[in-house]
């Protein structure tokens, strides 16, 4: 592991452990519901000592919407992203442990997921299910899963083989608990690398949905407030620029961190 990427991987976990602090904290730092109109409509940023970043054309608080949507991209983000590394774990393992007939069937049904782009994928389902949190976690998940898929099937068809493996089938352990406790451990390793990858595409996702007003109206969330500012581009750029920044840094953080603890795993692999 290069001295370049300790570093990238320490600025990322530290942008990251930031946002994620500010989304635990966000009650404490912006109370109240960031939706509601606080003050005098389009201030600047540093006009207005109550409204450190200025408000928004309904005079509602550009800090306290940062702070409350860290917390509804980070969360949609982790928690689609998990469900669908859960998904594709599944799927990888029981197409590479199991062969034959049931590798087809299940590699066929990921190769026709993974030709229609995520983001078209979960529009549609999204469209389908309704605008919800919960429909955009499900919608992020079930468009996200095939790459973890794929990973997990190669490592798995290559650990099935091992030695320790054979002695668990001589042994006489079932099927599935050899499939999930002995060879599935074995190739979860190359998985970490997916994870910074699919946590950011995953907050890109339901930013993008957001922005498209197919995300809880009831929420905020900064793919809202860019759509929200869009209006007033010209105006007020800070009502872009500044969820925007956030969106950046959200997924540059996620992406530093999991190639660095990738990249980590993998040197203690080598040794």
């Amino acid at each position: 592991m290069t001295g370049l990427m300790r570093a990238t991987g320490v600025v990322g976990a530290a942008i990251l452990l930031a946002l994620l602090a500010l989304a635990l904290a966000a009650d404490q730092i912006a109370p109240g519901d960031p939706l509601r109109m606080v003050g005098r409509p389009l201030l600047a940023p540093f006009a207005d000592a109550r409204f450190p970043l200025g408000t928004d054309q309904l005079g509602r608080d550009i800090w306290a919407g940062l702070v409350h949507g860290a917390r509804v991209s980070l969360t949609v983000g982790a928690v689609a992203a998990a469900a669908a590394i859960c998904v594709g774990i599944l799927v990888g393992t029981l197409a590479g442990f199991l062969g034959g007939l049931a590798d087809d069937v299940l590699m066929r049904v990921t190769e026709a997921v993974q030709t229609i782009p995520t983001f078209l994928l979960a529009l549609a389902l999204v469209s389908v299910l309704g605008a919800s949190a919960v429909n955009v976690v499900i919608a992020i998940a079930l468009s996200s899963w095939p790459p973890t898929a794929r990973l997990v099937r190669a490592e798995v068809l290559r650990v099935r083989t091992l030695d320790y493996v054979d002695a668990a089938r001589v042994a006489g352990r079932a099927p599935l608990a050899i499939a999930f406790l002995e060879v599935l451990p074995g190739a979860l390793q190359p998985v970490v690398a997916l994870i910074g990858i699919t946590v950011g595409e995953a907050i890109l996702v339901e930013s993008a949905l957001a922005f498209l007003g197919l995300s809880d109206p009831n929420l905020q969330s900064w793919g809202a407030m860019i759509a929200n500012g869009r209006a007033t581009l010209r105006v007020a750029p800070w009502l872009v620029i500044l969820p925007g920044i956030a969106i950046a840094l959200a997924v540059l953080s996620v992406s530093l961190t999991g190639d660095s603890l990738a990249a980590r795993l993998g040197a203690r692999r080598r040794a």
